[in-house]
């Protein structure tokens, strides 16, 4: 499954980019506070154009040398998508999903550091790890995309408006105002289907949108999103030829859904989703990548008490054995979850009557 997946992976990343930028052009790069990035630079009838591409990576670098000799083969990529939906029954999306998701790529909402976060990006988690995951929880109607609003300024980019890309995927897609002098963060279909902009809520809570300029949209401020979407990864969305996106990491993915599960407001189904999808990925993690699962877990406990207490309550929801697992590779003990109370296994007691005590096998 896992190598199928990276050859997708692979044919989807030089596609996007063979697509993004065309051959009448050049590559160059520019050096901002010591970090090189690359854009691509062409000539219009308007004068010359400046695109972003990315930060220099090993990666990037790679796309660009063989940028020329890159061709999109659709049908084997579909052929692809195909065997891993069929031969392995990895989720694919809803139809509609697939293609407004597929619409965003291609106008270029991951190109510019857009991640896509909630079901959608579970989703594509199967996949990348191998492994498979309940199915109650890989259900969705929304589409959540979040982008740090500093990056969203940086980039020096943008895509056309996030209502026109939604309409070629479906026309009956309209903006919903907010309360905050109609900014507007979400967009709806005729069918239900929602698409939501966010981004990181990093000052006092508050619920006024902020702008999103390379999206050209705004966007909804949440708490503890900036920990989530920190070092996004490349996924493939399984719809048509495969769709390259952004996704958080699954050990950042796992522990933020701990977090909120706490603080929900939409009711005990949205809630029980939360941990039925923590619990599924850390049992999964702490074997597939324990290293990562662990470093991340205790950034998030060491960021305060605000943190701390949404973990310990959030832990205290989980199969015991999956929160054992996690405190393993975290290298913590189970005191520092002080809501949580020893469980004991099923041999019956040991009676001293030495010391008039019974003993209990505790794990």
């Amino acid at each position: 499954m896992q190598t199928n997946y990276a050859e997708l992976l692979e044919r989807c990343a030089a596609a996007a980019f063979a697509t993004s930028f065309p051959q009448d052009g050049t590559f160059i790069k520019k050096t901002v506070k010591g970090r090189r990035y690359w854009y691509f630079q062409s000539s219009t009838e308007n004068g010359r154009t400046q695109k972003y591409v990315g930060p220099e990576t090993p990666e990037l670098l790679a796309h660009i040398e063989h940028h020329k000799e890159a061709r999109d083969v659709e049908r084997e990529r579909r052929a692809l998508v195909a065997a891993l939906v069929r031969s392995f029954r990895l989720p694919r999306p809803k139809a509609e999903i697939g293609n407004a998701i597929e619409a965003l790529a291609k106008a270029g909402v991951f190109r510019l550091r857009g991640v896509l976060v909630g079901t959608v990006a579970y989703q594509t988690y199967p996949a990348m790890l191998g492994v498979t995951l309940p199915n109650p929880s890989l259900l969705t109607d929304d589409i959540d995309i979040a982008q740090f609003d500093d990056v969203s300024v940086a980039v020096n980019d943008r895509t056309p408006s996030i209502v026109d890309i939604l309409k070629k995927a479906d026309g009956t897609f309209r903006a919903v105002p907010t309360m905050h002098g109609g900014r507007v963060t979400s967009y709806v279909a005729k069918d239900g289907l929602r698409v939501e902009f966010l981004t990181p809520n990093r000052e006092p809570d508050t619920d006024s949108p902020r702008a999103l300029p390379a999206l050209q949209t705004d966007a909804q401020p949440l708490r503890f999103l900036d920990f989530l979407i920190y070092e996004s990864e490349q996924a493939v969305v399984l719809h048509g030829a495969g769709v390259l996106v952004l996704v958080p990491s699954p050990q950042r993915y796992a522990v933020h859904k701990l977090i909120i599960s706490r603080r929900r407001r939409g009711g005990n189904i949205k809630r029980d989703k939360d941990i039925q999808q923590a619990e599924a990925l850390l049992g999964i993690l702490s074997d597939k990548r324990p290293y990562e699962l662990g470093e991340v877990w205790n950034e998030a406990f060491e960021r305060g008490h605000a943190w701390q207490q949404a973990i310990t309550e959030g832990m205290t929801q989980i199969d015991a054995s999956v929160r054992d697992l996690t405190l393993k590779v975290a290298n913590r003990t189970r005191k520092i979850l002080p809501q949580i109370d020893l469980m004991f296994d099923d041999r019956p007691p040991a009676y001293d009557f030495d010391r008039e005590a019974v003993i209990f096998h505790g794990k």
